[in-house]
């Protein structure tokens, strides 16, 4: 199971919010380069990143930044947060991200998401953020319009590489991670899930990596990480190497 380390951009800066609220940001580096390099220094094999700002505005609004990482580690990075279109999709695949994240257009443009994984097998992934069972789109602000497990399906027949599973209510609050609604959507789907949100000790780490077939394919780790709750390398011993 792999661990992805998380940076959230918001005005150029590594912060962390709480429930997806903007106005809840906490600055943890206003170096995210800084902080991606000690990211891969400690181990992480993977970085997840997101474009607060962009998922508002509907297009990349941190790309200086994220090109700015992308220069600094040479461990492979996956990003969401305003990508609604192909062109934004390719640039960024081109940029050197190896996986793009859709969450909005994933909803609102489905023929989109099929497209562009059949255009690029294996480096699109869809994020379903879900409150309360239902999925929420445009940086969390806006209700989607249906429940997760319709995203999740719609997800597998168009080939996604894989789904990051965002439980909204715990994001950010440090109250462990949704270990049930996680595995039941993995169970739904024959698509690999990357656990998210809560995620606040190593016990939730293990509690996802003790889950029977289907197993999880990664977790996002984010305030834990940057406050000390989780220390990287127990994280990584614990979820070892397995999963892709």
């Amino acid at each position: 199971m792999i661990v992805y380390p998380a940076i959230d951009l918001k005005g150029g800066q590594a912060v962390r919010l709480v429930r997806g609220a903007m106005d809840s940001a906490t600055v943890f580096n206003d170096d995210p380069t800084a902080q991606a390099r000690a990211f891969a220094r400690s181990g992480f094999a993977w970085l997840h990143l997101v474009d607060l700002d962009g998922a508002f505005a509907g297009k990349p609004m941190n790309r200086a930044a994220v090109e700015a990482i992308l220069a600094a580690v040479e461990i492979p990075v996956q990003l969401g947060g305003g990508i609604r279109d192909l062109a934004t999709i390719e640039a960024w695949l081109n940029a050197g991200v190896s996986r793009v994240i859709l969450g909005t257009a994933a909803v609102e443009r489905p023929a989109l998401l099929s497209e562009a994984c059949a255009k690029f097998p294996g480096k699109v992934a869809v994020g379903i953020d879900a409150r309360g069972g239902r999925v929420a789109v445009k940086g969390w602000a806006e209700d989607g319009g249906m429940e997760a497990k319709v995203l999740a399906a719609r997800a597998a027949d168009a080939g996604a590489a894989a789904i990051v599973y965002t439980d909204i209510d715990r994001d950010g609050a440090l109250q462990g991670v949704n270990v049930a609604a996680t595995h039941a959507l993995a169970r739904a789907v024959q698509v690999p899930v990357i656990a998210s949100g809560g995620v606040a000790s190593l016990e939730d780490i293990a509690a996802l990596k003790a889950l029977s077939a289907p197993a999880i394919a990664g977790v996002i780790c984010g305030r834990a990480l940057y406050d000390g709750r989780i220390d990287p390398a127990r994280a990584l011993a614990l979820a070892g190497a397995e999963a892709a």
